[in-house]
């Protein structure tokens, strides 16, 4: 049987002035804690990605190549289909799928942040952020490899970045804050109740239509702001409008920031309340 509430106890003793810290307390000491450790969850992420490739020539650039291929196939037909010219679809595409990539990725595989690691929960004492901030990197280091795609893309198309590429570091900055909420709160919900992953993969599966990812707001005709105020566009929008040269949407940053704040807030809530349960429900 896990013990994870009495390590914590003593872990925590102290911090408050008292025998027994406040849960608030206890978990704003785990996610701190948590994000020290980044000698230890940056190895974890990089050994995840290694071992997920084990063997292979290419390793994670197989991914980008997938993602190449995925480009070649969607670009030609898609400028076909919305009689777009080719050198200025193909350049919106690529950025779109490869954000919409990594944010999908954070909301499917959040789902598996504490059941994947169940063994480890229950025999090792760490904070639970660490499996957290190991999910969001191992993310950021895919997003990365598939990244290479673009300057080629840009330089083919001739297209040339804004001033507010300057934007893109805060704006990865705060996808992976997001992705932190994401893994906590559907990571408690998916060990909790096992339905969540299903439902969640299949929920990513039409956010991807319904989002312009590979489409423009602009296609909704007198309905584009309400194609604008979703907050996955608004994610792909600060990463993807500086990079094309363009200015982002009216309410992309709004968007976004809102969705930070109220994520953050509540999966705190949630991860507060019940975050000594984790290693009973993994």
């Amino acid at each position: 049987m896990p013990s994870a509430t009495s390590s914590d106890t003593n872990d925590f003793r102290g911090l408050a002035g008292t025998s027994r810290p406040s849960r608030t307390v206890q978990a704003t000491t785990d996610l701190i804690t948590g994000l020290g450790k980044i000698w230890l969850w940056a190895e974890l992420a990089k050994q995840d990605t290694r071992l997920r490739y084990r063997g292979s020539l290419l390793g994670p650039f197989w991914l980008t190549i997938s993602t190449i291929v995925m480009i070649g196939s969607m670009g030609f037909l898609y400028a076909k289909l919305f009689h777009t010219d080719v050198s200025s679809y193909l350049p919106f595409l690529t950025l779109g799928l490869i954000v919409w990539q990594f944010v999908a990725s954070l909301i499917n595989e959040g789902c598996g942040t504490f059941t994947a690691v169940s063994s480890i929960l229950q025999q090792v004492r760490l904070p639970y952020s660490v499996h957290v901030y190991r999910l969001v990197f191992r993310n950021l280091l895919v997003l990365a490899h598939n990244f290479v795609i673009v300057p080629f893309i840009l330089f083919m198309f001739h297209v040339t970045p804004n001033w507010g590429v300057v934007w893109i570091l805060p704006a990865l900055l705060v996808l992976c804050l997001n992705g932190v909420w994401v893994s906590i709160l559907f990571g408690m919900l998916s060990a909790r109740f096992r339905d969540v992953p299903p439902i969640v993969a299949s929920f990513v599966q039409v956010v991807f239509f319904v989002t312009p990812v590979f489409w423009s707001p602009d296609a909704l005709g007198a309905w584009k702001s309400l194609g604008e105020l979703n907050p996955i566009f608004a994610a792909i929008d600060v990463v993807r409008a500086p990079l094309l040269g363009l200015h982002t949407a009216p309410y992309s940053w709004s968007v976004l920031l809102l969705v930070t704040l109220l994520g953050c807030s509540g999966s705190f809530a949630i991860f507060a309340r019940l975050r000594y349960r984790i290693p009973f429900w993994a």
